[in-house]
């Protein structure tokens, strides 16, 4: 019951610090409300300064991409209980955002800069449309499973880990990838479009598209329905979808 236990508060414990880091994120990319942002002075010269940030970015681009991986996460769940593996990757997607809030560094430059009041207000709307779509996004697909809080549930009251049949649920219905759009809406919203915030679109953008690949083959092979799903339905832009067949897929997750 130990263990028990003592998984269940690992998981409520990562949770928490994923939550604290989204709500973060929100003032570090909308540049309000927290210490460090996307933009500010540069305090170092250009060249060093970009590194860094491209660092920061591939840390946890490769971080959030090969513990996503089954081949990885069968010789992970070898180390650690297999009901704390979701756990273990949320918290690391965390402390590898952590890290980019803690040592980003601004690039200075001005690449737009919107004025007009009914302008802004339309960006800002989309910014804090893509945060809520992301939202919207992981409830949609189970949130609690998403983020390891359904895994650490199950082994507490001992009943058996079921993986997620694939749906496709409302949004799912209209692109393969809202969550994704959501992010998009949230990297390229902004009424002062700086060198350091079009470093950082230009390349989680880049990194959503490949990510995307290796995402829909892992489903491809564990669902064989995805096929038919990904044939008829657009990945990010609702345009162009064939009617769709009745019935419904369950559609679990396989990249945060």
């Amino acid at each position: 019951m130990f263990k028990r236990i003592t998984i269940f508060l690992y998981g409520v414990i990562s949770y928490a610090v994923f939550f604290a880091t989204f709500l973060y994120a929100i003032g570090f990319i909308g540049n309000f409300g927290v210490p460090t942002t996307l933009d500010g002075v540069p305090t170092r010269p250009l060249l060093p300064s970009l590194l860094i940030d491209l660092g920061l970015l591939a840390l946890f681009a490769l971080q959030h991409s090969i513990m996503a991986r089954p081949a990885f996460k069968r010789w992970f769940t070898r180390v650690i209980p297999q009901t704390a593996e979701r756990s273990t990757y949320v918290l690391a997607s965390s402390l590898a955002l952590i890290a980019m809030f803690y040592a980003w560094q601004p690039l200075g430059g001005v690449m737009w800069n919107v004025t007009d009041g009914v302008a802004r207000g339309a960006i800002w709307g989309a910014y804090a449309f893509g945060w809520v779509l992301v939202l919207v996004a992981t409830f949609l697909i189970n949130h609690f499973d998403l983020f390891g809080l359904r895994q650490v549930w199950l082994q507490l009251t001992g009943k058996p880990y079921t993986q997620l049949a694939f749906n496709t649920p409302s949004l799912y219905k209209l692109v393969r990838h809202p969550l994704y759009v959501g992010w998009l809406f949230v990297f390229w919203s902004t009424p002062l479009m700086s060198l350091s915030h079009l470093v950082f679109a230009v390349m989680t953008t880049a990194y959503i598209l490949v990510a995307i690949q290796f995402e829909e083959r892992d489903l491809l092979a564990a669902h064989p329905e995805y096929k038919d799903y990904r044939s008829r339905v657009p990945m990010l832009l609702p345009l162009g979808r064939k009617r769709s067949r009745s019935g419904s897929f369950v559609r679990p997750h396989s990249h945060y």
